[in-house]
């Protein structure tokens, strides 16, 4: 993902591009004022900034603005600039981003492969011994056959296929020339990424992987 960082200058520049003619025309008299609102902003950007770490989902100003109890939305957006502009001074790793028309709070793509170690771990760390042995297999011998794999195991796998499936670990490849055509079943990028490898190649030889048959 590509970011437009915020750019301190861009209220500068949108005020020198604004239409000549604006400055010449006449204000309506009976035209009533926006009421101006004053705002603490030293109170206003922590509490805005804990609303977008709340939530799970992007935000749009309006809906931070209506969580606050304020009457308009201007005032997010300049607290989530102020707060932009203090995370690149300070050097943080994330920046309050636009995205899918509302903001959220998002880690630069120069630490993308810190998310993708957590991720990593997270993954593994979670898979059954079953789990494993069952990916090893696919691994070892894909494109594989469910009965092949159970045949290897000496237990039925479909609920652990199932769950492999879940975690895009494991995919449908095709279905065998036999009767029945039964679904023949490998591993996916995902399962590369997981494990730390560049490709299939950089699997283990096959005489330490404990994978038999």
């Amino acid at each position: 993902m590509t970011w437009a960082h915020y750019n301190p200058g861009m209220a500068e520049s949108v005020t020198e591009q604004a239409d000549p003619s604006a400055e010449a025309a006449t204000p309506d008299p009976e035209a009533k004022a926006a009421p101006e609102i004053d705002v603490d902003f030293d109170a206003l950007c922590p509490r805005v900034e804990a609303a977008l770490l709340t939530s799970d989902r992007a935000m749009t100003a309006g809906r931070v603005a209506e969580a606050l109890d304020l009457p308009a939305s201007g005032p997010v957006k300049e607290a989530i600039v102020r707060l932009n502009t203090a995370y690149e001074e300070s050097g943080r790793s994330f920046r309050i981003e636009e995205v899918a028309g509302g903001y959220s709070v998002m880690t630069l793509p120069q630490y993308a492969d810190v998310l993708l170690a957590l991720k990593r771990g997270k993954n593994s760390s979670r898979l059954s011994p079953a789990a494993l042995e069952t990916l090893s297999i696919i691994a070892y011998k894909q494109p594989v056959l469910r009965a092949d794999i159970e045949a290897i195991r000496g237990v039925a796998c479909g609920e652990t296929l199932r769950s492999l499936m879940e975690r895009h670990l494991v995919k449908i490849t095709g279905r065998a020339e036999e009767i029945g055509r039964p679904m023949l079943y490998g591993t996916t990028k995902q399962f590369l990424e997981v494990f730390g490898l560049a490709n299939l190649k950089d699997l283990p030889a096959v005489e330490n992987s404990g994978v038999t048959g």
